[in-house]
């Protein structure tokens, strides 16, 4: 690389770390000057001027700029709108249409192989989905459509999530744990009222749709004069008001905030309305939110729902709203839409529309005076295939030539929910500080709009270092807050456990003697999140190993959680027979010892069943083991949380203890076994590998070190044993002068360079282990391959552009001899990244990083959806995957960088984690 200068990399010598500190519509119906069919290029103030943003200002910050908001043709900026995120105008179109991987993707020479797979797979689909009229927890056969719509979730961790899209509509929506509904519910919207001396002057709905329904509204609004901004967890829309020299801004919060564990359960999402008038007379402006009671599927019109305004009035601050009772018979809801009533600010309210009718009547009542009329009383109740709505609005005068502030807010209250099996019945976390009747809408709502302003000052104080240092590239600030919208938008849950449950209810027959089990399940609740939107299973654990470091660096008591969780299950076992999809033979869901695939199916009963994961009997797996080893000393580490330590410590020898049965010659290294018994799930892998090798000699080094923490020195003996034999057979067996290779098979592509052949290495390094007497893998051995990895499986695939493919043969040719081989996994190349810093490689790591976020965020269109795979034309795979989290190992390789010595992540000095 030497000195040049790789594009938004700083060059050589001045490192992005040189100073990182430790993170740890008109009347008339028409709007002017709108033409769908230019490309004209943004026109933006002056970055000094007074509408610029008012937090995250830095030199040389132009976050105006990119691809995106070329067709932008307003003037404004908007006011207190981020400088570092994800910007698009909303007149923009993604040009470049894609398919999710289906069967006519797969290779002819792997059809002939997978018949079988494909027989067994289809065969349990149609009695899963036509017989039983259940979902598949993996549906190969209808995968889910990509919509390039979307933009920041609303909502905190585990109450479920309502994801707004970055042209303002209400899209998708996950409020029954880990089922989503893709629905996009046309009367959700924002509407702007301006008066001027007692006239109305201009209304709009601020939505670019015409839509078949609600046509006495005035819809329509150019998107020209718009753009969307996001910064999770905070967005943006910044809407100029053509002919009326008026700016709106709306501001998106939600609490997400690193540490909290009370407020980042909250189900509620806050839109702050900025308002500035440039007119030299006072403007009055009236914003109102409607809502259909609902979230757009057929249980909207399954009849009993009902509507009523509400008033809540705490400290002398008061709120008002409308509640929307959804009445299902399981998993009741209640939506709240409310306003901030404040010197003023008037707040007024429509208690029931028809959605589907013309809505006039809610027009010209808006239209009238800027004002809704107020009924008074509870709606009727709607009759079986019926719908109903309502709307908030919120009003103020703004003078000539000033600003003012709207604030309102969306809540709902699903507190008591039950998973597919309608077994158990499981309380969210914020009900711990709301209750469990149904009945916390209006305290949830009162709640948003009084504290959003605290949230805002710890998000912009936790994200403030990264966002402030101008050597780290724009596009990597993007990533690294708006991939974690995966955290709350991932299927997640947040349960408490239930008062009267005792350790042994919890620990099952065998018990696994963990002694902070039930103290910490108490405190902190139970978390998971999904494998994938599309891949329904919770805290998959291969790949919960990339995504965990933004829950252990964020919130890690949620990691330490869902690590007890693991651990449970590790000793227990399910003999339950079932027939495994992938080889078609019968085994037990679970053994004893291992650790399991995924803690279970939102469809079915999580916790309870394990193991929803069928394709393979994970049980045969090389890297769940040592992933459950490798999580618990990097929790350790970064957390000197010891009595957690202490209580995984005879876990982690029951896990290698099991784990050694795949030593098959004593050489101190696992062997694979001759079909895909690792993450990658459809990569057949034999003998010594790279991948699995390095974990376990990786793994056995944690051991090594857990044991000298613990003073266990029996176990440390005889795991330096074992990592000095298989040390040598790792570097015998798979070094070739150049990088490890795959395998150590002799088969035709043993020889290929995986881009995770180092990931052993990467978690070591993330735990400090990877220099002085814990050195495992040469560092010049690391260093020679990732380079070669930086030149094969970067810079030779899609002209290095895309990341890095997983397979490359040595001759620069992707390996094709799997449907993975061949595939950019995001996840896996953000770890890669991360590696890469690690080991003094940092422009080669930002390369490789930022190849997958032009891809997915810019050129896609999958924003907020981040896929675990796309290949280089064509073609993805499983939209909205956990791994992707992986880009906080870039964060904590950055860290160790500047610092190599990052303080605990509990610590308030650490400015990432307040």
């Amino acid at each position: 690389m030497g000195q040049s200068t790789l594009k938004g990399v700083p060059r050589a010598g001045k490192s992005p770390v040189a100073e990182l500190a430790p993170l740890h519509h008109n009347l008339d119906m028409t709007t002017p000057g709108c033409s769908e069919g230019r490309d004209s290029r943004s026109l933006w103030r002056d970055p000094n001027s007074s509408a610029t943003s008012r937090v995250h200002a830095q030199k040389g910050s132009r976050a105006a700029a990119g691809p995106l908001v070329r067709r932008y043709e307003g003037a404004a900026r908007g006011r207190g709108v981020a400088a570092a995120g994800w910007r698009v105008c909303l007149a923009h179109r993604f040009e470049e249409p894609r398919q999710p991987y289906g069967a006519g993707d797969v290779p002819f020479h792997d059809v002939l192989r997978h018949i079988g797979l494909a027989l067994r797979y289809f065969r349990w689909w149609y009695k899963k989905t036509r017989i039983e009229k259940k979902s598949a927890f993996i549906d190969l056969l209808c995968a889910v459509p990509l919509q390039q719509i979307y933009g920041c979730p609303l909502g905190g961790i585990g109450g479920g999530t309502i994801t707004r899209g970055w042209r303002g509509e209400f899209c998708r929506w996950q409020l029954n744990p880990g089922i989503y509904h893709y629905e996009t519910v046309i009367a959700n919207q924002f509407t702007v009222c301006l008066r001027c001396k007692g006239q109305t002057v201009y209304q709009q709905v601020l939505s670019v749709e015409r839509p078949s329904t609600l046509q006495g509204w005035n819809w329509g609004y150019c998107g020209h004069y718009a753009f969307y901004h996001a910064l999770y967890p905070r967005a943006w829309m910044v809407y100029e008001l053509p002919g009326q020299n008026v700016v709106l801004t709306c501001r998106q919060v939600s609490p997400v905030i690193p540490h909290d564990y009370k407020d980042s359960s909250l189900p509620v999402g806050v839109f702050i309305w900025e308002v500035e008038n440039g007119k030299d007379e006072d403007v009055d402006v009236s914003i109102m939110f409607s809502l259909q009671n609902g979230t757009g599927t057929k249980e909207d019109r399954s009849g009993g729902h009902w509507n009523e305004p509400f008033a809540f009035e705490k400290d002398g601050e008061r709120v008002a709203g409308v509640l929307l009772h959804h009445c299902t018979r399981v998993n009741p809801f209640t939506l709240a839409i409310s306003a901030r009533e404040k010197a003023g600010t008037g707040v007024t309210h429509l208690t029931a529309f028809n959605p589907t009718g013309s809505g006039r009547e809610v027009w010209q009542d808006l239209l009238q005076d800027g004002r809704l009329d107020s009924p008074a009383g509870k709606s009727s109740l709607t009759e079986k295939g019926e719908v109903t709505a309502a709307a908030v609005c919120a009003s103020c005068r703004v003078p000539a030539r000033g600003h003012r502030t709207l604030e309102l807010a969306l809540a709902w209250d699903m507190p008591r929910v039950y998973f597919g099996s309608k077994e158990k019945l499981h309380l969210r976390r914020y009900t711990r500080f709301f209750g469990s009747g149904g009945d916390a809408a209006p305290a949830l709502s009162h709640h948003a709009l009084t504290h959003y302003e605290e949230w805002e000052r710890k998000i912009e104080a936790w994200q403030n270092f990264p966002l402030a240092h101008s050597q780290l590239p724009s596009w990597y600030k993007s990533a690294l807050f708006n991939e974690l919208y995966f955290v709350t938008d991932g299927g997640t849950i947040w349960v408490e456990l239930p008062p009267d449950c005792h350790a042994e209810d919890l620990q099952g027959p065998a018990g696994a003697g963990l002694s902070h089990l039930l103290p910490v399940l108490r405190e902190y609740g139970r978390f998971a999140y999904l494998e994938g939107q599309e891949y329904r299973m919770y805290n998959t654990y291969d790949v919960h190993f990339y995504a965990s470091f933004a829950l252990v660096m964020l919130w890690p008591k949620l990691q330490i959680s869902l690590q007890y969780d693991i651990a449970v299950t590790v000793v227990n076992e399910d003999v339950q027979p079932r027939q495994y999809l992938m080889c078609g033979q019968t085994a037990q869901v679970k053994l004893k010892n291992v650790v399991p695939h995924d803690i279970g199916d939102p469809g079915d009963e999580p916790w309870q069943r394990v193991n929803a994961y069928l394709m393979h009997d994970t049980a045969d797996w090389k890297d769940l083991n040592l992933k459950f080893v490798l999580q618990v000393y990097r929790d350790y580490y970064l957390t000197r949380d010891s009595l957690y330590l202490r209580d995984m410590w005879p876990v982690c020898q029951a896990v290698m203890e099991s784990e050694l049965k795949f030593d098959m010659d004593n050489d101190g290294l696992i062997e694979n076994g001759g079909f895909a018994d690792q993450t990658y799930d459809a990569w057949v892998v034999n003998g010594a590998s790279a991948y699995c090798g390095g974990l376990w000699l990786a793994a056995v080094c944690v051991m090594c070190k857990m044991a000298e923490v613990l003073g266990d020195a029996e176990i440390q003996q005889k795991y330096t044993d074992i990592l000095s034999k298989g040390k040598e057979a790792f570097e015998r067996m798979l070094w070739n002068g150049k990088y490890y290779n795959y395998d150590s098979s002799g088969s035709d592509t043993s020889s290929s360079i995986m881009s995770d052949q180092c990931a052993g290495q990467w978690f070591l390094g993330a735990c400090g282990l990877d220099q002085g007497e814990f050195e495992v893998f040469p560092k010049s051995h690391v260093v020679s391959a990732l380079k070669t990895i930086f030149e094969k499986n970067v810079m030779s695939f899609a002209g290095g552009t895309m990341g890095a493919v997983n397979g490359m043969r040595p001759d620069g040719v992707p390996d094709t001899s799997s449907v993975q081989s061949n595939e950019v996994w995001i996840g896996v190349v953000y770890a890669l990244a991360a590696t890469m810093i690690q080991e003094g490689l940092v422009e080669e790591g930002f390369r490789t990083a930022e190849g997958c976020y032009r891809t997915v965020w810019e050129r896609l269109g999958m924003a907020f959806q981040t896929p675990e795979a796309y290949r280089e034309k064509k073609v993805y795979r499983s939209l909205a995957y956990m791994r992707p989290l992986s880009i906080w190992s870039m964060q904590l390789a950055l860290e160790r960088r500047a610092s190599r010595a990052p303080a605990p992540v509990q610590s308030p000095q650490v400015p990432i984690h307040p």
